[in-house]
């Protein structure tokens, strides 16, 4: 099994793709792109064009994107497309054939909330990872809104939507940062005295935000999300909670 490198290409803007990610797929000898349906296919189109203008000159492998069989319970579910994931990506190298290290971009980055990592420890043989950072979403929310990660000296906790749902606010945490939440599970939440900021597309040229008082922005995010999502096919959206 060739060496294996994953890149973090940040949140989709070509310009936020770090100098070392860009020398990374120069220097790769095959450059491995999945492919996820006609909704997302613009998913696909910006990492062509990271590779054109990172000057990669890699032969690219394609490969579709096993679906989730949302019958099962959840981590089941999880586990057995991660299993399938990771056969398709043995498949694909092994037509491939490449003499050299297999480059994977990923987007945001490969150690935050991605499941890439647990995907290649299932590859056999184990290959040799190496794991080049990008910007992520957390990163391109408080920057579109100017805003810090943390309070002075306050607990931040970073969780899922289904989490916050049904375990309510985390003890502790004066912020809460929320990833991968389908259901806007704020709503879930008691609004007073609770202030978020939301973005979806964040760092694309499709980029929408709101931020507010829960009780009052909530319901916009809600109704920004669902138009954006009617309109792209697909959104891929994060957001800050805190305490006044």
């Amino acid at each position: 099994m060739p060496e294996l490198w994953l890149i973090g290409i940040g949140t989709g803007n070509p310009a936020h793709v770090t100098l070392q990610a860009r020398a990374a797929l120069r220097e790769a000898a095959l450059v491995m792109v999945p492919r996820k349906g006609p909704d997302k296919a613009d998913l696909a189109e910006l990492r062509h064009r990271i590779l054109a203008e990172s000057g990669s000159t890699a032969p690219v492998a394609p490969f579709d994107m096993p679906v989730r069989d949302e019958s099962l319970p959840y981590a089941e579910r999880v586990a057995r497309w991660h299993d399938e994931i990771a056969r398709i990506w043995a498949e694909t190298i092994a037509a491939a054939k490449p003499e050299g290290p297999i480059a994977l971009m990923v987007w945001g980055d490969p150690g935050l909330y991605d499941s890439t990592l647990r995907i290649a420890a299932r590859l056999t043989p184990a290959p040799r990872l190496r794991v080049l950072p990008g910007i992520t979403a957390l990163q391109a929310l408080t920057a579109a809104h100017a805003i810090p990660f943390n309070t002075v000296n306050g607990a931040v906790t970073v969780t899922t939507g289904r989490r916050l749902r049904d375990l309510g606010w985390p003890d502790g945490a004066d912020t809460i940062a929320v990833m991968l939440d389908g259901e806007c599970s704020f709503q879930h939440l008691p609004p007073a005295g609770v202030e978020i900021w939301w973005g979806g597309f964040l760092g694309m040229a499709e980029e929408v935000l709101e931020a507010g008082p829960l009780g009052e922005a909530g319901p916009r995010i809600i109704a920004k999300r669902a138009e954006a999502r009617a309109h792209h096919g697909w959104i891929m959206d994060t957001y800050l909670l805190r305490k006044a």
